[in-house]
């Protein structure tokens, strides 16, 4: 049996959800397409497609076994054009995953002209609050915002991202502009927090290479980005985020910016990837491509 011949078929009937229209796209028996693949799962020792008279479904191992197999094909479709210098012989499948601020406020606006570069590259973006599993979700990279712990993944430093204290002008209308650090004991703060139950530490600020937290009242806490934005600019309370996130809000005078002499500090971003001896040329050049677009934003 071709392994690779017969992964190419599994693919093909697994995406087609059919042996009959895998066929007739390979232009190929189906009895063909039946042999090679169960030939495959009894190589491997498990069961890949669930076959019924309707449809074709992949098992829970089938599932794991499909995309491995989709980027070990890719894979094997780059080193092909591997002395190739023309970007469009670069093809594959890209899995990233960065903060719902950063794809918004800056990945998405310029992510076309990747994609024009790279017409052969098939990008799945993942931008949600949730640390995902690198390794067990098969990610290529992540971008990480905050002090990193410790994951067994490589880590590329990108700089820091400038932080801003921001509350809406309805917000500052009916409980006045802060001036001091003192005058926060009357403000309320939108508490934010990965896990709910668990509350931060208050205001923060960074005075004489020392963080410092002030306690602040406030009755809400969020799990999310984007309702952490939302709730300050319905005027429940002050936020702290990375300026990048809020530049055209603050510019549309939608929030406004208090205490610019209380920052907290600022925020590191990186780049952090699985332990593999050689990047993928996909992966590579995404990630040159994402640091030439950050580095505009980040000190």
């Amino acid at each position: 049996m071709d392994k690779i011949y017969a992964m190419k078929l599994f693919l093909c009937v697994a995406e087609r959800e059919s042996f009959t229209r895998a066929a007739e796209s390979l232009g190929i028996p189906k009895g063909n397409i039946s042999r090679q693949i169960q030939a495959l799962e009894n190589m491997l020792g498990t069961r890949l497609l669930h076959r019924t008279t309707r449809r074709v479904q992949l098992t829970q191992d089938g599932m794991v076994y499909y995309e491995r197999a989709r980027d070990l094909l890719a894979n094997l479709d780059e080193l092909d054009s591997l002395f190739q210098r023309d970007p469009a012989s670069v093809s594959g499948r890209l899995r990233i995953d960065m903060p719902v601020t950063l794809a918004r406020g800056l990945v998405i606006p310029q992510l076309r002209d990747f994609l024009q570069l790279y017409p052969g590259i098939e990008l799945e973006l993942s931008s949600c609050d949730r640390m995902v599993d690198v390794v067990r979700e098969g990610f290529d990279c992540v971008v990480r915002v905050g002090h990193l712990k410790d994951s067994g993944l490589i880590a590329r430093p990108m700089g820091k991202l400038t932080m801003v204290n921001c509350a809406s002008p309805d917000y500052l209308s009916r409980f006045g502009y802060p001036e001091t650090l003192d005058d926060l004991a009357s403000h309320a703060l939108i508490h934010y927090t990965l896990h709910l139950g668990s509350r931060p530490q208050g205001f923060e600020v960074r005075i004489d290479d020392a963080t410092r937290w002030v306690k602040m009242g406030g009755t809400l806490t969020v799990n999310s980005t984007e309702t952490y934005q939302a709730s300050c600019l319905s005027g429940l309370g002050i936020i702290q985020v990375p300026s990048v996130g809020v530049k055209s809000l603050l510019k549309q005078g939608r929030l406004i910016e208090i205490l610019p002499q209380y920052r907290a500090e600022p925020m590191p971003v990186s780049l952090l990837y699985p332990h593999r001896r050689n990047l993928s040329r996909r992966v590579h050049l995404f990630m040159e491509w994402l640091t030439g677009v950050l580095k505009k934003y980040v000190d």
